[in-house]
């Protein structure tokens, strides 16, 4: 159960001053061909393909879209790093429950081969043995790092809750 308390919000990233931090040291000059609507497009594709894999409960599919080294803070949860540890995270989640994640960015911003995508989730985890679904809003912001092959991995997720766990 403690692990859906911190769940609950889940995928979600906070923090714009972390961010803004690390854009501020960002001297990279945008790839060649690519334009900046380009690059919020390719942002976006990702927090959308690792929505979709949570909504599959696939692990696995969420963590392929993280750096080695990234970091993932959960609400109420130690730091964990890497994809090994991000991968670990989620599947404890889907082998207790159900998930169904609806989420958006509100804003992506880029500089150079950095950019972050600030946005909104509602989460819904059902009990896979039965009892009541929690359902939690949250506020996130994925910092996102182009890399050399042009693709665009998550440095760092994190995400608090908006109030606390529902269960309807």
């Amino acid at each position: 159960m403690e692990s859906a308390t911190c769940v609950l919000g889940l995928f979600f990233s906070t923090s714009s001053l972390v961010g803004l931090l690390c854009l501020t040291g960002c001297t990279g000059e945008r790839r060649a061909g690519r334009s900046e609507r380009d690059d919020v497009a390719a942002i976006t594709a990702v927090s959308k393909a690792r929505g979709d894999a949570f909504n599959q409960a696939n692990a696995a599919g969420i963590a392929l879209h993280f750096t080695p080294d990234a970091l993932l803070m959960a609400p109420d949860k130690p730091t964990l790093i890497g994809k090994a540890a991000v991968q670990n995270y989620y599947q404890q989640i889907f082998d207790e429950y159900k998930p169904n994640l609806k989420s958006y960015y509100e804003e992506v911003k880029v500089s150079g081969d950095l950019g972050y995508g600030r946005g909104f989730a509602e989460v819904l985890l059902t009990p896979r043995q039965g009892g009541p679904t929690l359902k939690s809003t949250a506020k996130y912001l994925n910092i996102m790092r182009r890399e050399r092959d042009g693709k665009w991995t998550t440095t760092h997720d994190i995400w608090n809750a908006n109030e606390p766990p529902d269960r309807q």
